[in-house]
Order: structure tokens, then C-alpha cells, then sequence
């Protein structure tokens, strides 16, 4: 869930409200979570603003230091997100690549480093204001099936 917040609040800052709203959550649960990534540095809140009815507001924003975050034994929870994220897409939303590769040891870093650094130096861009959004999901597993 935390992962997804950061997600939502990565090119546009959002209140718990929104939050909530766009993930299907009680306020005091995504709250929670929100709070959670703030003390961790993940989040940052901006400047209070009144909502609708007056309410006082705090949008919060992520500072993308989950980017060079390891998490060890991410991938199930990656993959999870990743899932929960292209819920409900048609199929003509999502672009996938698959390959089946035979690669020496050296070839296989060579190639899973050259993919890192593609993918960060386009994630350590300035977000573009007049971009899309968009997600990149990147698995690479061995193939115990080919053997």
C-alpha cells in the first residue's frame, strides 16, 4: 500500500483524502500509511491549504528517495503492486516485453546493470509537466522450466 501512495504522490501531491479515495481506503487507514512515510522521509508534507468547506488540507508529495531504496526481498511485494497498479487497464494500455534468454554469468549483470541504468536515468529526470504519467515493471528471473 505504501509503495502505491508513493506512486500516486510522485508527479502530483495529494491529501489523505485523495489518497483514500483513489485507493479505496478508510481515511484513517491510508493516514496511517501516509504518517508512516513521512517519518521515514519518503513523504514530504507541503504547504496546509483549505479544502471545499473550509477544512484545513495537507498535501503531501513523495521525495523519491525510494528510487535508490534496496528493499531485500522485494520482488513479491513489487510484483503484488505492480498487479494491483494495471487492475482494471484494458490490454491495449499495458506494453509488455518478454524474451527467453541463455546468457553466461557475465552477460546476464552486464545486461540486468545496462537495464538499471536506462531505467534510472530516466527516473532521475525532472518530471515533465506536460508528460503522462506513466509505471515501468522490470522482472528478471531464471528459468528453472528450461533447464
Amino acid at each position: 500500500m505504501r509503495l502505491r501512495i508513493l506512486r500516486l504522490c510522485l508527479h502530483r501531491a495529494r491529501t489523505n483524502k485523495e489518497i483514500a479515495d483513489l485507493l479505496g481506503l478508510n481515511p484513517a487507514t491510508s493516514l496511517h500509511h501516509v504518517r508512516t512515510l513521512l517519518s521515514t522521509g519518503f513523504l514530504e508534507a507541503e504547504e496546509a491549504r483549505r479544502g471545499n468547506r473550509g477544512a484545513k488540507e495537507v498535501p503531501y508529495r513523495s521525495t523519491r528517495m525510494s528510487w535508490g531504496t534496496r528493499v531485500p526481498d522485494a520482488a513479491p511485494v513489487l510484483v503484488e503492486t505492480f498487479l494491483q497498479e494495471i487492475d482494471g487497464l484494458a490490454p491495449d494500455e499495458i506494453q509488455v516485453v518478454r524474451a527467453g534468454l541463455r546468457l553466461n554469468e557475465a552477460d546476464r549483470r552486464e545486461m540486468l546493470e545496462r537495464l538499471r541504468a536506462v531505467v534510472s536515468e530516466y527516473a532521475l529526470r525532472p518530471p515533465d509537466p506536460e508528460g503522462a504519467a506513466t509505471s515501468l515493471f522490470i522482472a528478471h528471473h531464471l528459468d528453472r522450466t528450461a533447464e
